[in-house]
């Protein structure tokens, strides 16, 4: 099958998606549509252009849309997309709610089309690099998983500053650092505790902490703070014959720098004599033994965020199964709903007993 391609809402990721359309031979871009006719500006030579949806379901040349317009308009463009026949990529978070997210798989089911979310940040290296490590099984017996995200801008941008609008960093990037979380540790998730804050940003969500407990004992913690200004995008997985980390800015594709800090030998005793540092005496806490601890380097992989696309294709063949299951971007949901409750009450939430 031919991939036709229309995207609708020509944006920043609008104008991502079609970007990487051009290095996918096997999707063709056909039609793109904005209400602002400023965004088509620069669509494409060959593309065809629109400002009204319909027109372009009407009359554009395609089987498939990319749905990349603000957040609560996304049901509203997947009820016209599938009573056109086409199938749909819709962007994250796929919708406002868990009942909206129901009622467009049920349009969806009933038009006959397919449905699916751009969750592309599955392929994000730094998180497909610690998911070898968790998968490999390479520190033992795993306890806690760390996220961190920080930033110095501290504002958030275009509509994303409208609470209706879906605005605000948990809808935003908390939806791909949950879903990371999600799909790394292979366990029911037993409680959800968060802390959202609004720093700077009146209206809007800038800073949250989620801990999620796992029924296999494990702890995941993700952080992220719009307004931190030391900025860094973090990992660390502690286990009990070693501890993993990837510390540092965002960096190009397949440049994720981390290790593995392993130890020669564990301590049967502490010793006795003292060690003074700049915080005071310590006899756990001092500097190790020269020799003590070794590195190994992280697992390498190769990964990149057209992988999505190239999934798509190979699922739309028959070749493999789509990547991005429609129950676990409900699932994903849940924990957002799990978490609002969580932040507003104090209390941790049971959520998969």
């Amino acid at each position: 099958m031919e991939i036709k391609l229309g995207i609708i809402g020509f944006g920043f990721m609008g104008h991502e998606h079609a970007n990487m359309m051009q290095t996918l031979d096997e999707i063709s871009l056909k039609a793109v549509c904005d209400t602002d006719t400023s965004q088509l500006e620069d669509a494409p030579e060959g593309v065809e252009r629109y400002t009204n949806v319909e027109t372009m379901l009407e009359k554009a040349d395609i089987n498939t849309v990319i749905i990349s317009v603000p957040n609560p308009l996304h049901i509203e463009m997947v009820t016209k997309c599938a009573a056109a026949g086409k199938n749909i990529i819709c962007e994250k978070p796929a919708a406002m709610t868990v009942k909206e997210f129901d009622e467009m798989v049920e349009i969806a089911e009933k038009a006959g089309v397919h449905f699916t979310v751009h969750q592309q940040r599955r392929w994000d290296v730094d998180y497909r690099t610690m998911k070898e490590v968790y998968d490999q099984k390479l520190l033992g017996d795993i306890y806690i998983i760390k996220s961190q995200l920080y930033g110095f801008n501290g504002n958030m941008h275009d509509w994303h500053i409208y609470p209706e609008m879906g605005g605000g960093m948990l809808y935003d990037w908390g939806v791909h650092l949950i879903d990371q979380i999600a799909q790394m540790v292979d366990s029911k998730i037993l409680t959800v505790y968060a802390d959202l804050k609004n720093v700077i940003n009146k209206n809007v969500d800038d800073y949250f902490k989620i801990i999620f407990e796992f029924a296999n004992h494990i702890t995941a913690e993700i952080e992220l703070g719009t307004y931190y200004l030391t900025p860094k995008r973090a990992w660390f997985i502690g286990g009990s014959t070693g501890s993993a980390v990837i510390d540092g800015t965002f960096r190009a594709q397949g440049n994720t720098e981390g290790k593995i800090v392993r130890t020669k030998h564990l301590l049967e005793s502490v010793p006795g004599k003292l060690t003074m540092t700049s915080a005071g005496p310590t006899r756990s806490f001092g500097e190790p033994e020269p020799g003590l601890l070794y590195e190994e380097e992280l697992p390498e992989v190769h990964t990149e965020h057209r992988d999505f696309f190239v999934n798509y294709i190979n699922a739309r063949k028959g070749l493999e199964e789509d990547a991005i299951r429609l129950s676990e971007v409900r699932r994903v949901l849940c924990l957002m709903d799990a978490v609002r409750k969580s932040s507003a009450t104090g209390k941790a939430v049971e959520f998969e007993k």
